[in-house]
């Protein structure tokens, strides 16, 4: 039987994961989504072959992993991750989660400074699911 993960149940895996995210995955995201960074766009629990990134800019071939406490159990299975993302060509950047709760922008400028952009953060539209014009229009009563 194939060990790969099926299309759907990738998915799954990485809906679950969205909705179960660490206090440092939500800030961070707070600052990455809706095209707020730079204007780039990132999605959350990409997956790029068998892995899933934390954070992935498909645009900029850019991966940016949160390492909690129990990274330090895993450092050589983080290393081949690592390496075998940065041979698919992507390049990856690793904060802690203390990094990100003590100070997200100081990440968001990071970020911006590893691929040579200038630092803008644009707060998001509070319409919709966090995209302009996306709100649903109301119900129709019966």
């Amino acid at each position: 039987m194939d060990d790969q993960p099926t299309r759907q149940t990738s998915k799954i895996f990485r809906r679950g994961r969205r909705k179960t995210q660490t206090r440092s995955e939500g800030l961070l995201w707070s600052v990455l989504r809706a095209k707020q960074l730079c204007g780039l766009k990132f999605r959350r629990e990409h997956s790029i072959g068998p892995w899933f990134a934390d954070f992935a800019c498909v645009a900029k071939m850019l991966v940016v992993e949160i390492d909690g406490g129990y990274h330090d159990e895993n450092i050589e299975s983080d290393l081949r991750r690592q390496r075998d993302l940065e041979e698919r060509g992507w390049k990856v950047l690793r904060f802690t989660d203390k990094d990100i709760e003590q100070d997200c922008e100081a990440v968001a400028r990071e970020i911006a400074k590893q691929l040579d952009l200038h630092y803008v953060h644009t707060r998001r539209a509070k319409t919709g699911s966090g995209m302009k014009g996306s709100a649903r229009p109301p119900r129709k009563s019966r």
